[in-house]
């Protein structure tokens, strides 16, 4: 697909690696509407690249179901999703007291990162199916965002891995699924990338942890994401893909 004047969706764009994604489409020509719960961050980045900004809940489906519909309103239909939201605790399943975790904590990393992006996905593809096919029939696409720890996850990130697990196991049924329809599936899996909340962290632990990447020795950089996932967008015969971006990295169990 050519992202020249496509429509685009970005979750999350109004931070790390959702808005480094924005700004890429925007880059290659895409129409972008930037999805955030933080509607102050979306419209900082949409301002900036001359996209729109909606305050979304991926997890909610009346809220994503009228983000769509608004962004569709200023750029029409999109043919795009990038779905990067999502949000990450960690909580061994017994404390310190020997108190269970809490299973409301377990049950709302799955309700935004697992069935946030199949609402996502539902919802778009469903108004996608609906365009005239481009060349090769092709409709539209979809990238989904896991991560390394949806394979070799870490104590403490049960709930977590076990939600990118969740979306990297969807992706292949879900690319035959919607194979009918011309829509294309593929997710990434991120290592450590040097967000904002990352770099937060106190420079010598940025720096344990690029020392455990093989090769760059270094934090991936959000562009090098966006750069990835635009790539999988114009690439017509990437489709059922799930692809690791870490520099080679494997988590070790802490």
């Amino acid at each position: 697909m050519d992202i020249q004047g496509q429509a685009a969706l970005v979750t999350g764009g109004g931070s790390g690696l959702g808005e480094a994604t924005a700004r890429e489409l925007a880059r290659l020509g895409a129409k972008v509407a930037v999805l955030d719960l933080n509607l102050d961050n979306a419209q900082r980045v949409a301002a900036d690249i001359g996209g729109v900004a909606v305050q979304c809940d991926v997890s909610n489906a009346d809220s994503m179901a009228a983000a769509i519909e608004t962004a569709a309103a200023a750029h029409g239909p999109a043919r795009i999703l990038m779905q990067i939201a999502g949000i990450g605790t960690a909580k061994r399943v017994i404390d310190k007291e020997g108190n269970a975790a809490s299973l409301d904590a377990f049950a709302k990393v799955i309700n935004v990162n697992l069935i946030g992006t199949y609402n996502a996905a539902r919802l778009f593809a469903a108004a996608c199916a609906k365009l005239a096919p481009l060349e090769d029939g092709e409709r539209g696409a979809m990238v989904f965002t896991a991560s390394v720890a949806a394979f070799d996850g870490q104590v403490g990130q049960q709930a977590y891995s076990a939600s990118k697990a969740g979306v990297a196991g969807m992706t292949l049924p879900m690319a035959r699924d919607l194979a009918q329809h011309g829509i294309r599936v593929c997710t990434i899996a991120p290592g450590i990338f040097a967000t904002p909340l990352l770099k937060q962290l106190p420079e010598p632990v940025q720096e344990s942890l690029a020392a455990g990447i093989p090769f760059p020795k270094r934090l991936g950089k959000p562009e090098e994401f966006a750069q990835l996932a635009t790539h999988i967008i114009s690439n017509g015969h990437m489709n059922g893909e799930v692809i690791r971006i870490d520099g080679a990295l494997r988590m070790a169990p802490r």
